[in-house]
């Protein structure tokens, strides 16, 4: 018999650590994180701030925050759920909403630090590169790095949307074009890329669902109605789309502040486990037991099963 070595053995076993609970979970990429969070020593307590970008399946959200030793700070953020309060009821999730909400969180957080009449951005959705460092000014512009999490970075896909509104709202987040829609690779060694930036602009302000509407209303009506069924209750239909977006962009440059929720004035009562509201539901909320009554609990546990042995040995 051949002889085979034991490679997880005690002394494997003995040094192995276990990953972090958000790296178990698939929710956190470590490695990408220390990069984007490490400070030089130089810059000591300097915030390092992070444009964070994340999709749901309902909405996009975008968050500006910086790192320190007790967890992440949020200094502002923005969901596309908001931009129903700037013209825009439904479509979330798409290429234009998230372009509508990064120039959201964009606008909101020089407002945060009292630059937004400083950096204005770009005023027009047009799709061309731009860099607000390019610009000449006296103060540096607010600079953040792009988090994507774990979603992969390829080309067209709709973080670069939250990127570019981002961009065109007044922060300086260091990128190129390469993967913005539009954008061609060199057929050729030495040869020079090309950027489409109409193509680009058609994508933020709607062209694409525009183009997928038409066509599903030619072909067929029925699905039509129902899959953009919240667009047809709206009032918008494809000729609307490209206003819909530009009237959004205006109203969130006039004004990117969020609206306080309303207080429904629900009073609580509470008796024992039962926890009654106002409005005349009913939920259960277990009360928190006291050491003494966790100890009681655990000997009424242990004379039961005790009792249980001796009911057992007796039968036998």
């Amino acid at each position: 018999m051949a002889f085979v070595k034991v490679l997880k053995n005690k002394a494997y076993f003995k040094r192995f650590q276990v990953q972090k609970r958000r790296r178990r979970e698939g929710k956190t990429d470590y490695q990408a994180r220390r990069k984007m969070v490490r400070q030089d020593k130089n810059k000591y307590n300097n915030k390092k701030y992070r444009l964070i970008v994340r999709f749901t399946n309902r909405k996009v959200i975008c968050q500006v925050a910086y790192a320190t030793i007790a967890g992440d700070k949020i200094v502002s953020q923005a969901t596309s759920a908001e931009l129903a309060n700037f013209g825009i009821p439904c479509g979330h999730k798409n290429y234009a909403a998230a372009y509508a909400t990064g120039l959201l969180i964009a606008r909101r957080t020089l407002k945060v630090f009292g630059l937004d009449d400083t950096f204005k951005g770009k005023e027009e959705a047009d799709g061309e590169e731009f860099h607000i460092e390019d610009e000449e000014g006296d103060q540096r512009p607010l600079k953040c790095i792009l988090d994507v999490g774990i979603r992969r970075t390829c080309v067209g896909a709709r973080m670069w949307g939250a990127l570019k509104g981002a961009v065109d709202g007044g922060l300086h987040v260091p990128h190129n074009t390469k993967n913005f829609p539009g954008y061609k690779p060199a057929e050729e060694k030495g040869a020079e890329a090309e950027y489409d930036a109409e193509a680009h602009k058609d994508r933020i302000l709607g062209g694409h669902v525009k183009e997928y509407m038409e066509m599903m209303q030619e072909e067929d009506p029925t699905k039509y109605e129902a899959h953009f069924a919240k667009f047809i209750e709206n009032d918008i239909d494809a000729e609307k789309m490209e206003e819909m977006y530009t009237e959004a962009h205006g109203k969130i440059r006039e004004n990117p502040d969020s609206e306080p929720a309303e207080k429904k004035g629900i009073t609580w009562e509470r008796s024992g486990n039962t926890v009654k509201p106002s409005e005349g539901t009913e939920v259960n909320r277990s009360v928190k037991l006291s050491l003494k009554q966790r100890r009681e609990k655990v000997r009424v546990k242990i004379a039961a099963a005790q009792a249980k042995m001796l009911a057992g040995a007796d039968e036998e």
